[in-house]
């Protein structure tokens, strides 16, 4: 997938991109967060992304973060329609034992997490995020081949023209190089629901 298909939302002041790699070099008190919980508003992570109106389709992207080394430095897939509605999965490095791989919906201006704790000796990470009209799926590969569900979610807004692709950031005061490669654009692997029939 060449990454000249894809415009900054948010563009970063240290940034390398060719044809099939972008490398984001993060700034400190970045961040994308909304209301919940912590009640701070931050809308200011550097955001690559393409537009597309198609209804069912999956984004694959390989991240590497071997730089990452303070709390809640993070990078990964991203869905950002504008600064309420959004989504994002990534790995945020929490200390030298352990980093929380997880992801952040954001409806209408609250933002929720729902995280696990990884190893922090794992410094890449696949992500597939994919689409069946304004329904999406999160998930996650160590190895680029067998992808494990993070979260399936809806998102309000989501039914039209969407944007989405990668981002980085570091929240605290820290700056690291987030690397993403492998990207691709493909027919939904999101295969539909196959059990109980709604009403």
């Amino acid at each position: 997938m060449d990454t000249a298909c894809f415009k900054w939302t948010r563009q970063p002041k240290s940034y390398h991109i060719d044809s099939n790699k972008v490398e984001i070099i993060t700034a400190p008190h970045t961040d994308l967060w909304q209301r919940t919980y912590y009640h701070f508003q931050n809308d200011n992570a550097p955001v690559l992304q393409m537009e597309t109106d198609e209804k069912f389709f999956s984004f694959i992207v390989k991240t590497e973060f071997s730089e990452s080394h303070h709390r809640f430095d993070q990078c990964g897939i991203v869905m950002y329609l504008d600064s309420e509605n959004w989504l994002k999965g990534s790995i945020e490095y929490e200390n030298e034992d352990f980093q929380h791989l997880g992801s952040v919906v954001t409806n209408g201006g609250y933002s929720d997490w729902a995280t696990t704790a990884i190893s922090a000796s794992i410094k890449s990470m696949w992500y597939r995020f994919s689409r069946r009209e304004d329904d999406y799926c999160i998930e996650c590969s160590e190895d680029g081949v067998n992808f494990r569900q993070m979260r399936i979610c809806h998102m309000v807004k989501g039914n039209g023209k969407i944007q989405f692709g990668i981002y980085a950031c570091s929240p605290e005061d820290s700056s690291f190089k987030a690397v993403f490669t492998d990207m691709e654009f493909t027919e939904c692997q999101w295969e539909a629901h196959d059990g109980q029939q709604p009403d």
